[in-house]
């Protein structure tokens, strides 16, 4: 037991101190991962409760617009705000897609999940709401970005692809990545919300989320798969036509019990996190 017990303790600190590059190989072509799609199918009848499973992601939502506003206001390639189309992959019941298809900048959305109990609770609670409802204003499919068609212009891309709180749950973030990459237009935006690989995580999203004060079902992150900054940045630098001329940004976000979440500059380094990046506009 004791010999057990160092090991998880040496690979846990190990983990801490190293910097890996992302995940890159895989037995499969899908991102999709089974186990991680039964959890969220568990979750899917409380996924629109405010108070309920998701109520942390409920919370978060306006900082998500707040966070892609400031990528979109960066010089200088600032980007027109005016009939954006956004692509939400991994968007579970929908509630950034719907605040989003609601904006009155927003020409359409895309929302795709691999998660059918997911997505049908989305679509169900869409109904609710008839501009939802007009002609190409907000879709949702059934699928894992492997399954969409790439995009062969920038008509067929998308202004804003947003991951929030997806890729700490892919097994192999590298190939994921690149996956997406292709549906971004030149002179739109990647943006992510993920969390960082630190003690502190550790202790805010398993110990204290999970197990002490139950904020978010137990099992529903593996924290050897959280991401810190600097390894999604140095995945970055390695991809050509992406973030010149300063078209990257990465903000730190807390969340405070009977507050809200908040922006904290700096708190990527060691907890949850946006990190935005800009296709450059030269780049075809």
């Amino acid at each position: 037991m004791m010999t057990a017990r160092f090991a998880a303790s040496r690979k846990f600190s190990y983990l801490i101190r190293s910097s890996q590059p992302l995940r890159d190989y895989a037995t499969s072509t899908s991102s999709v991962n089974p186990t991680e799609v039964s959890h969220f199918n568990a979750l899917a009848s409380t996924w629109w409760d405010p108070y309920g499973s998701s109520r942390l992601l409920h919370l978060m939502n306006p900082l998500r617009h707040d966070f892609i506003s400031s990528c979109h206001a960066l010089k200088p390639h600032s980007t027109p705000q005016q009939d954006l189309c956004y692509l939400d992959i991994g968007c579970g019941g929908g509630i950034f897609a719907e605040s989003a298809a609601r904006l009155p900048n927003t020409a359409s959305v895309t929302a795709i999940d691999p998660s059918l109990d997911v997505i049908e609770v989305a679509k169900q609670h869409a109904r609710k709401d008839p501009i939802l409802q007009e002609s190409g204003r907000l879709e949702y499919l059934n699928k894992a970005i492997e399954d969409l068609e790439v995009p062969q212009s920038p008509k067929e891309q998308y202004d804003v692809v947003s991951l929030f709180e997806v890729i700490e749950h892919i097994s192999t973030p590298a190939l994921f990545l690149r996956s997406c990459l292709p549906f971004v237009k030149p002179g739109g935006w990647l943006v992510v919300s993920t969390i960082a690989r630190t003690w502190t995580s550790w202790l805010t999203t398993k110990v204290v989320a999970e197990e002490v004060a139950g904020f978010v079902p137990r099992g529903t992150h593996d924290w050897s798969k959280y991401i810190n900054e600097h390894e999604i940045r140095a995945f970055f630098e390695a991809q050509q036509g992406w973030g010149v001329n300063g078209g990257s940004k990465a903000m730190g976000c807390i969340y405070v019990p009977g507050i809200g979440w908040r922006m904290v500059p700096g708190g990527e380094r060691w907890g949850n996190y946006f990190f935005g990046i800009r296709r450059d506009p030269e780049f075809l």
